[in-house]
């Protein structure tokens, strides 16, 4: 892949800074890292959404069913 000398020189110095030795290295974490903060604000929506589904009250569901037109 081609790259500006300024975005090489760029990477270059996060890599050395980083302690990395190489620059797929560097990119390798990159990616790592952005994947997991990812996953877990995606984590964070369904723990969000577990709360709701335990505040459902049982009973007033239970009613909403028996109301269903077909069987339960």
């Amino acid at each position: 892949m081609s790259v500006s000398y300024e975005i090489r020189r760029q990477l270059n110095t996060l890599r050395t800074t980083g302690g990395h030795k190489s620059v797929n290295e560097l990119l390798a974490e990159m990616i790592r890292t952005h994947k997991m903060l990812k996953m877990k604000g995606e984590i964070d929506i369904l723990r969000d959404r577990m709360k709701q589904a335990v505040d459902v009250d049982v009973d007033h569901l239970a009613e909403r069913l028996n109301l269903a037109p077909f069987q339960v």
